[in-house]
């Protein structure tokens, strides 16, 4: 027993070794470039390649080949990287979403590649680099550690790199080239992903599939780390890799004995699971989540009718073989729940295909127990979708990357844990329902079928709700603040996600007549999330239009093209718009937005433009508030910040309804603090806020907006993709006072932007406009108490004057209204109460 206790942790010490090289890698390009890199796998499997290619191919001795891999081709992977893909979106300063999707399009290039070179095939005749012993390859991890920590501590490169991790503009004004920290920090990161993918290839199954799933599930050491401390990568890579082996000895009996040894085998998986999900995640809200369209209008019918002919085609002159035309409706289904998820939601969903993969297998399970086949796919959509609110839950509070990461975790997981495995999927059939076994009568049911989930989403997307997950992809604190439930919002989007990509995928089993567990694998999920960024992840002609190209390459002479093809348009996100927005569209009218922004200059005498040519009398300014106003009462706030800064230090503060109160105060008194707590952004430490005696301290920021508490930000929060009314129904639809069109038409009046602007969209708005369109949303919802943080920064004289008079007429109605503002002379021409904040307290 102590023989096999030994022998199983020697080969533990082997994978964790491995695993703590991955660590370090992703964690040394993390600090230095801000990028997650998923294709960190893709780059130790090409290297794998190289060396088996150099040694046993072309009979080079294996030292000569090790370091020609090692010391050449995967630095000089990393250096390409850095300056075709990475140095470029970083200049343009594209947030960490765009740099994970670039991070997607290396993954699926390399594997696209792979495939094209070397086939897709697994090989066993990789050369072993260190033997068999696990303690050298513990050795070299060790050393490898200490050789960054000692360069990182000791040199002057370090305290550059050092530099660029606390504060990289700040590091670039003090003269040092970021660039060049970037670049080496990408070479490193390749060079250990290249040595991981040598050390780790003669022990597990070297193909283009394999080894980069294999690499990615490792991740989680990084995760554990925080991307900051190697220590303890290291040390968490070298006891899971210890557990796992350990495990491997443990074979229970009864139904949970597969999987027992399911979880034993990939303790990665769930490491990554647990920690994408418990531990504080990485990235930062409201900075990472996908953008929003460049170019949003309507396609125009005439390319939906061609769309439509081309689909229609081989009903009519392909022979009665549709095997890679019937893949197509399927595929397109699947694909169309990230149009929800990512596409309308902006959140970053990498586990689509598991979700897919759980609708053939649960409509597979259901016709093997008699239940017809149209029946078993219908039972198996919600059932997959229960799923997918169950594994959404947890997630649905993480933003950005850790979102990224549990997507791609639980997807994993669940290819892991049950699609492949024999307990699940023994001996499972999928054939086709009655009267569709013939591939026209079949493929005419998927169009059918199609279309229906095409006209869904196309009315989810008109109404209230597509606006609101369009508000929470532009700008989720802005979404929150105008009242929209936002984790509900991604629930009910992840749960429609999880429908649509379990029909797709239920009706791709029954077009292939089997189920196979590889058409699901987590791989060909970022390849269809890949395709779906690159052809523009907001249009309903996206899916059509990627699972044409994914299949009808896929079908051809040269396996692998598809990813090939894809993965270097993906790498140029950021670059190169995404396709869809190259077609002609039906857009908004062109904006005139300046009109409305320069007509207020030069006549005090207008509180809007050209649109509103009346000054704003007080009925039309805001709906009469029921008596009594509610009183907003904040009683003795204390918030203190990490590191022990007491930023609110026993605040109390009283609104009066019908007034303006003003915060004055220096950068860091407290202003903003005390006006996020109020808001619900932020929670104090003690104390308590009160609306009408009520205590409403820890109700959150939607719902003190429903409470008739609305606000506006320093920063302009307005939805870049929708048009200004859009903007403004928004409030109304989730405001305080609902269901009153009236309010919309008021609010765009008040503000001036009745006219043709109230159709542009915001994205083509100057400042001053934006200003306004803030407020009329915020106005919209018929609050009682208005909260506005700095309302006049970026106007100009003419444009402030304006906003005064506007809010002198709102207080007048009754409104409540708090400003926060640097603008002494706004300041003093429209408040009738001003408190001075300094030190988190309030003087006077």
């Amino acid at each position: 027993m102590a023989s096999l206790t030994y022998e199983l942790t020697l080969a533990g010490l082997a994978v964790g070794s491995a695993a703590a090289l991955t660590g370090i890698g992703l964690i040394v390009t993390y600090r230095a470039t801000g990028v997650l890199n998923l294709a960190h796998g893709a780059v130790a499997m090409i290297c794998a390649y190289v060396l088996r290619q150099l040694v046993v191919v072309w009979g080079w001795p294996l030292p000569a080949g090790a370091l020609v891999t090692l010391l050449v081709v995967a630095p000089g992977i990393g250096l390409v990287l850095d300056a075709g893909v990475f140095r470029p979106l970083a200049r343009r300063e594209a947030g960490p979403a765009r740099s994970l999707v670039a991070s997607i399009g290396v993954f699926v290039l390399l594997v696209g590649a792979a495939v094209l070179l070397w086939g897709p095939g697994a090989h066993d005749d990789v050369p072993v680099l260190l033997g068999d012993d696990p303690w050298a390859q513990l050795g070299a991890v060790v050393a490898l550690a200490c050789l960054v920590g000692a360069v990182t501590r000791c040199t002057r490169f370090g305290r550059e790199l050092r530099a660029v991790i606390d504060n990289r503009p700040l590091a670039v004004l003090s003269g040092i080239d970021a660039d060049r920290v970037a670049a080496a920090g990408w070479a490193f990161g390749s060079f250990t992903a290249g040595l991981t993918g040598v050390l780790l290839a003669p022990y597990v199954r070297l193909d283009p599939y394999g080894m980069p799933l294999l690499v990615v599930e490792v991740i989680a050491v990084a995760v554990i780390a925080r991307m900051r401390s190697l220590p303890v990568a290291v040390l968490a890579a070298l006891a899971i890799g210890v557990a796992q082996a350990q495990l491997t000895r443990l074979h229970p009996e009864g139904w949970a004995g597969p999987l027992v040894q399911a979880v034993g085998a990939n303790l990665f998986v769930v490491a990554l699971l647990v920690a994408a999900l418990v531990l504080p995640g990485i990235g930062g809200r409201g900075r990472d989540a996908l953008p929003p369209p460049a170019r949003p209008g309507r396609v125009p019918g005439t390319w939906w009718l061609v769309v439509g002919v081309l689909f229609l085609l081989p009903l009519g002159f392909a022979g009665s073989d549709l095997h890679t035309a019937i893949q197509v409706p399927a595929l397109a289904v699947i694909l169309l729940s990230l149009v929800v998820v990512a596409g309308r939601g902006g959140q970053i969903a990498l586990g689509q295909a598991a979700y897919a993969g759980l609708g053939a297998l649960f409509t597979a399970l259901l016709t093997a127990c008699g239940v017809p086949g149209l029946l078993a796919l219908g039972l198996a959509v919600p059932l997959v979708a229960a799923a997918g609110l169950l594994t959404a839950w947890p997630a649905i509070r993480r933003h950005g990357l850790a979102l990224a990461l549990v997507t791609l975790a639980t997807g994993v997981a669940v290819s892991r844990f049950v699609l492949v495995q024999p307990y699940a999927t023994a001996g499972l059939s999928l054939g086709r329902p009655a009267g569709f076994g013939d591939d026209r009568a079949f493929y005419a049911l998927e169009l059918l079928v199609l279309a229906g989930c095409l006209a869904l989403v196309a009315a989810l997307r008109r109404g209230r709700t597509g606006r609101a997950l369009a508000a929470l992809r532009d700008h989720e604190p802005g979404a929150e603040a105008a009242g929209v439930a936002v984790p509900g919002l991604k629930l009910l989007a992840f749960v429609l996600g999880a429908a649509l990509a379990a029909l797709g995928g239920g009706l791709l089993g029954m077009g292939l007549r089997a189920f196979d567990p590889e058409a699901y694998d987590p791989v060909r999920g970022l390849l269809w999330f890949a395709a779906v960024m690159v052809l523009g992840a907001d249009s309903l002609l996206t899916p059509l239009a990627a699972a044409a190209l994914l299949t009808t390459l896929d079908a051809g002479a040269y396996a692998g093209t598809a990813a090939l093809a894809l993965g270097v348009l993906a790498t140029l996100t950021g670059r190169i718009p995404p396709l869809t927005d190259l077609l002609p569209r039906k857009g908004h009218p062109p904006a005139t937005a300046d009109a409305p922004a320069h007509a207020t200059r030069g006549r005090p005498g207008r509180a809007g433009g050209p649109e509103d040519r009346t000054r704003p009398h007080r009925p039309a300014a805001h709906a009469p508030a029921p008596a009594p106003v509610p009183r907003l009462h904040a009683h003795a706030l204390t918030l203190i910040r990490p590191g022990g800064v007491t930023a609110l230090d026993r605040v109390t503060l009283d609104l009066a309804p019908s007034r303006i109160t003003a915060l004055v105060g220096p950068n860091g008194a407290g202003k903003s603090t005390l006006f996020d707590c109020l808001a619900g952004t932020l929670r104090p430490r003690e104390g308590r806020i009160t609306l009408d005696g009520a205590d409403i301290t820890h109700r959150s920021a939607h719902a003190r907006t429903r409470l008739g508490i609305a606000r506006t930000f320093q920063r302009l929060a307005v939805f870049p993709s929708l048009t200004v009314e859009e903007n403004v129904r928004l409030g109304e639809e989730q405001g305080h006072v609902r269901r009153d069109p009236a309010a919309v038409e008021r609010s765009l009046r008040l503000l001036g932007l009745a006219g043709s602007v109230r159709h542009a969209t915001a994205a083509d708005l100057p400042t001053g406009t934006l200003r306004r369109v803030e407020l009329a949303r915020a106005l919209a919802g018929q609050p009682h108490t208005l909260l506005l943080d700095e309302p006049a920064a970026g106007l100009d004289a003419a444009e402030t004057a304006a906003l005064a008079r506007v809010l002198a007429a709102l207080a007048a109605d009754g409104l409540t209204v708090l400003v926060v503002e640097h603008d002494p002379d706004l300041v003093a021409g429209i408040a009738h109460t001003v408190h001075t904040m300094e030190g988190g307290r309030i003087v006077s």
